[in-house]
């Protein structure tokens, strides 16, 4: 397997001068998945949990609902110039064959759905719809999971350069978490892990994100069922709206004892009442 960190030199400048020394940094990769021998897609990620990240991405399409649809997996031959296999290939088998177009997908940034078309189709696609219910999280419990987030993710100790994902329970327990270099992978991973041990729909978890919370992943928490998605940093307009239509609770900017929640704030108990302020 593809090695998750390099060392490459560089010059460090600063008041105190300059230095040349080996930096590590985060291995980036392309991971092209197939099915049946024909190519689906090509991904940019960082090597590692590669069989997690295509239950993730192929549950968040809707090409699969359950870990058993896919009865194998297995990686192609493929070698770099020193002939080893880059494990670069993963090639799936599928219980029930689909044909196969390579595509882009709903959740490039390519595809030109406009805001009505993204939420409509992530309503009408998901097996797992939220209906209502779900975890109630106390916010000091919610405010803690970053800190235990960004404590698991040793590989953004060495680099500083992997976002992660984390599913954890409603009283602060973390299950599974996964780094990669695109945040959208990472929640693959995670939500993978969580498709392959039987816990998707996964009604009584709650997904946290080091970064932003885009439309991309609140899809992806959607297709899972997730109810409640947490992010350290803002999420987008359209983010807000999918997580309102759907039934997801969506707090962002957790940092601290703050955090900002945009929809259905009844999963999260003992946040004080402010008046409101207008929009």
């Amino acid at each position: 397997m593809s090695r998750v960190t390099a060392r490459r030199r560089m010059r460090r400048i600063s008041p105190q001068g300059e230095i040349q020394r080996p930096d590590t940094l985060a291995v980036e990769e392309p991971l092209e998945i197939r099915i049946g021998g024909q190519s689906l897609t090509v991904t940019m990620r960082t090597p590692g949990n590669d069989v997690d990240l295509v239950h993730g991405f192929l549950l968040s399409e809707a090409m699969i609902g359950a870990a058993e649809e896919i009865m194998a997996a297995r990686y192609c031959a493929g070698a770099d110039e020193d002939g080893r296999n880059t494990y670069n290939v993963l090639d799936l088998t599928l219980r029930n064959p689909v044909q196969v177009r390579p595509r882009n997908f709903m959740t490039t940034g390519a595809c030109g759905l406009c805001g009505k078309t993204a939420l409509d189709e992530v309503r009408t696609r998901t097996r797992f719809p939220i209906t209502g219910g779900g975890p109630v999280v106390d916010t000091q419990v919610l405010a803690g999971m970053p800190d235990t987030l960004r404590g698991k993710q040793t590989l953004f100790e060495a680099t500083g350069g992997l976002h992660g994902a984390g599913l954890f329970t409603a009283d602060g327990e973390v299950l599974a978490v996964r780094e990669d270099i695109g945040r959208h992978n990472a929640v693959d991973k995670v939500i993978g892990w969580a498709l392959r041990q039987n816990l998707v729909p996964a009604r009584d978890l709650v997904l946290i994100v080091s970064g932003r919370a885009s439309f991309e992943l609140v899809q992806k928490a959607v297709m899972a069922g997730i109810p409640m998605l947490g992010a350290v940093s803002a999420p987008s307009s359209l983010a807000v709206d999918l997580a309102a239509e759907a039934g997801l609770t969506l707090a962002g900017f957790l940092r601290g004892d703050t955090m900002n929640v945009y929809t259905h704030p009844d999963r999260i108990s003992t946040a004080p009442t402010v008046d409101s302020l207008p929009a």
